[in-house]
C-alpha cells in the first residue's frame, strides 16, 4: 500500500458560508437612536438579512420550483430571477481582501450537491475508486514475482531488479508531497482520468522493455501516476459523504488497498512460470482497460465547488456582475501555501507531534513487513521446501484471508463507535477509535512469532501459512486506526499529518526490498522473523498508550488544541 495516502482535503459546499470577514467599517455609519445591546443586535440582524438572498432562473423557475422554499431557506433573503437556467441557489454578500463578492452555495436538496446524490450512485463511484486502488495495489507487488526471470534474461543481478520496487515506492513516498496541491486546484476527474491513462499505458513499455534501466525508470513513473490515482480517495469520500457516513467507505478502501498488494503473487508466479515475466506486465495493463473506460465515461466530478463555480461563471456572463463567485474561488489557499502545507507542515508535524510520529512509525513497520515478506515467503517455501514458483505464491492466500477477516472484524469497532456517538450523555474522544486497534493489532506480533518458529523445513507447511493470516489481520487494524485516529486528533491539519506518516511509511517500504533477501539469509530466517516479532510486540503497545495518555498529548499540542 505504498500508494495508500488518502488525503481528505476540502469542505462541504452545501453549507452556507458563516464565517466570512465582513466590511465592519460600514457599521460606523449606521445611525442609532438607542445604542443598547438589544438595538445593536436588531440592526446587525437586519444588515445580515440584507447580505443574504436566493437566485433562480430558466426552466427551474416554474410554478413548482418557484413554490415557497424549505423552512430553513425562508429567512435567507429575497428571491432574484435570472434569464438563464439556474437551480435555486443561495447567495451571500461578503467583503474579503478589500473586494465585494456574492458567494454561491447549494440550497437544501440540490441534486448537483454531491452530498445529495443517490446512495447507490455514490456506491458506484466508490466501487470505481476501490477497483482503481485494487489494480494499483496489484501492480505494486506483481512485479516482484518476475524479478528472477527478468534479471536472468537481462544478465543482471537480482538486487538490481529489486530496484524496480524501490523506484515505485520512492515515487509514492515523495510525489504526493508535491502533487496533492495541484490535484486540489484542477478538480478530481481530470486528475483521476489523466493519471490512470498514463498508468495503464506504462505497462506497454514494461512488457516490451529491452534492458533493466528502462524497466526501473518506467517503474518510477508507474509509482508516480499510481499514487496520484489513490491519494485523492480520502478527499473524494469527503466530497460525497458526511463524516458519520465516511467510516465504511474508508474501511473498504483500506481493505482493497492491502488486499491488492498481498494478492498479486498468488497469480503472478504462475504467469511467470508459464508464459514469462513480460506477460505479468502485459496482463496487468490489459486488465486496466475496462476500468479506464469506466473512469472516462462514468466517473463524475465530485467536488461540489466545481458545480458552484460553473453557476457563478454563468451568472457573471448573464448579468455582467463580476461579484458572483463560488466559495472555493476566493477561499482556496494559493499554490505556495498548499505546497507548504503538504510538505513543510507534514515534515514538521512528523518531527514534533508524538501522535503523528508514533503512528507513522507503526504503520511504516507494517508496510516494511509487507515488502519483506515478498522475499521471505519464497525463502520459506521455494528454497526450504522445494515448491515451484507458482505454488510458492499460494501462501499469499492466507494474507488475503487475514485481510478480509480484519475488515470484517472492524465492523465491530465501527458499531461501537456509532453507539458511543449516539449516546447524548457521552463526549466521544478520538481515543474511542482505538478499541479495534487494541484488540486487532496484537495479532501482528502473534503471527510473526508463529511464522518465525515454523519455517524449518522439517515442519509441516501449514504452520507458516497459518501464521500469515494474523499478520495481515493485525496490519489491517494498524492502517485503519492510524488514519481514523489521526484525522480525529488534528481535524483540518490531518491531511498534513497523514502525508507525513505516508512519507515515513513509503520510504521504509521503498528501502526494505533492497536488503530483504540478505537480511533473512545472513541472519537466518527464523531469527530475522524473531527480531521482527519483538519489534512488532513493542509497537503494539502504541494504541494502549494512546488510549490512556492520548488526551494529555493532545492538550500539549497546539494543532490538536486548535481543533
Amino acid at each position: 500500500m505504498s500508494h495508500l495516502t488518502p488525503v481528505a482535503v476540502g469542505g462541504n459546499p452545501s453549507r452556507t458560508p458563516s464565517c466570512w470577514t465582513k466590511d465592519e467599517d460600514k457599521d460606523a455609519d449606521t445611525p442609532y437612536t438607542n445604542n443598547t445591546p438589544d438595538t445593536r443586535s436588531e440592526v446587525a440582524n437586519e444588515k445580515h438579512e440584507q447580505t443574504r438572498g436566493r437566485i433562480v432562473g430558466g426552466k427551474y423557475n416554474t410554478s413548482e420550483n418557484a413554490a415557497p422554499p424549505p423552512p430553513d431557506h425562508s429567512d435567507h433573503g429575497p428571491l432574484k430571477e435570472v434569464d438563464i437556467d439556474m437551480p435555486l441557489t443561495l447567495t451571500e454578500h461578503v467583503h474579503m481582501n478589500g473586494q465585494d463578492y456574492i458567494v454561491l452555495s447549494f440550497a437544501e436538496g440540490d441534486k448537483e450537491n454531491p452530498f445529495n446524490w443517490n446512495p447507490w450512485y455514490k456506491r458506484g463511484i466508490t466501487t470505481i475508486l476501490n477497483l482503481m486502488t485494487l489494480f494499483i495495489g496489484l501492480a505494486t507487488t506483481a512485479y516482484s514475482s518476475g524479478i528472477n526471470s527478468m534479471c536472468a534474461e537481462f544478465g543482471v543481478s537480482t538486487e538490481l531488479g529489486q530496484v524496480g520496487l524501490f523506484t515505485f515506492n520512492i515515487a509514492c513516498a515523495l510525489a504526493p508531497m508535491i502533487l496533492a496541491p495541484f490535484c486540489e486546484l484542477i478538480g478530481r476527474k481530470i486528475v483521476y482520468a489523466g493519471a490512470y491513462l498514463c498508468f495503464t499505458l506504462l505497462f506497454i513499455g514494461l512488457a516490451l522493455g529491452k534492458d533493466i534501466t528502462t524497466i526501473v525508470i518506467l517503474r518510477l513513473f508507474l509509482g508516480l501516476f499510481g499514487c496520484v490515482g489513490t491519494i485523492l480517495v480520502g478527499g473524494t469520500f469527503d466530497d460525497m459523504y458526511e463524516p458519520r457516513d465516511r467510516g465504511r467507505p474508508m474501511a473498504m478502501f483500506s481493505f482493497v488497498a492491502i488486499f491488492g498488494t498481498v494478492a498479486a503473487p498468488i497469480y503472478a508466479g504462475f504467469i511467470d512460470q508459464s508464459i514469462g515475466w513480460r506477460w505479468i506486465e502485459g496482463i496487468q495493463g490489459l486488465s486496466n482497460i475496462p476500468l479506464l473506460l469506466a473512469v472516462f465515461l462514468f466517473f463524475p466530478e465530485t467536488r461540489g465547488g466545481v458545480a458552484l463555480h460553473k453557476r457563478a461563471k454563468a451568472l457573471r456572463a448573464a448579468t455582467g456582475d463580476e461579484r458572483y463567485v463560488a466559495a472555493d474561488d476566493i477561499n482556496t489557499p494559493g499554490l505556495q501555501s498548499m505546497l507548504k502545507a503538504s510538505s513543510v507542515k507534514a515534515l514538521h508535524m512528523l518531527a514534533t507531534e508524538p501522535v503523528v510520529f508514533a503512528f507513522g512509525l507503526w504503520i511504516a513497520f507494517c508496510w516494511a513487513i509487507v515488502f519483506l515478506f515478498l522475499s521471505v515467503i519464497p525463502i520459506t517455501f521455494t528454497e526450504k521446501r522445494g515448491w515451484s514458483e507458482g505454488v510458492a505464491g499460494l501462501p499469499y492466500i492466507s494474507l488475503c484471508v487475514g485481510t478480509f477477516l480484519g475488515w470484517a472484524a472492524n465492523h465491530i469497532q465501527m458499531r461501537k463507535y456509532e453507539n458511543l456517538t449516539s449516546d447524548p450523555n457521552r463526549k466521544v474522544m478520538p481515543e474511542s477509535r482505538l478499541y479495534g486497534a487494541m484488540f486487532g493489532a496484537i495479532f501482528l506480533p502473534i503471527g510473526l512469532f508463529i511464522y518465525s518458529f515454523t519455517q524449518y523445513a522439517y515442519l509441516h507447511w501449514i504452520g507458516p501459512v497459518i501464521g500469515l493470516a494474523p499478520i495481515a489481520f493485525g496490519i489491517y487494524f494498524v492502517f485503519e486506526s492510524t488514519y481514523s485516529y489521526t484525522a480525529d486528533c488534528y481535524g483540518t491539519s490531518a491531511s498534513s499529518a497523514i502525508a507525513g506518516q505516508g512519507l515515513m511509511r513509503n520510504l521504509l517500504g521503498a528501502i526494505t526490498p533492497l536488503f530483504a533477501s540478505q537480511f533473512f539469509h545472513n541472519v537466518g530466517s527464523q531469527y530475522a522473523g524473531l527480531i521482527l516479532a519483538l519489534f512488532g510486540t513493542a509497537l503494539s503497545a502504541i494504541p494502549f498508550v494512546m488510549f490512556a495518555y492520548g488526551h494529555i498529548l493532545r492538550k500539549r499540542s497546539k494543532l490538536a488544541r486548535e481543533f
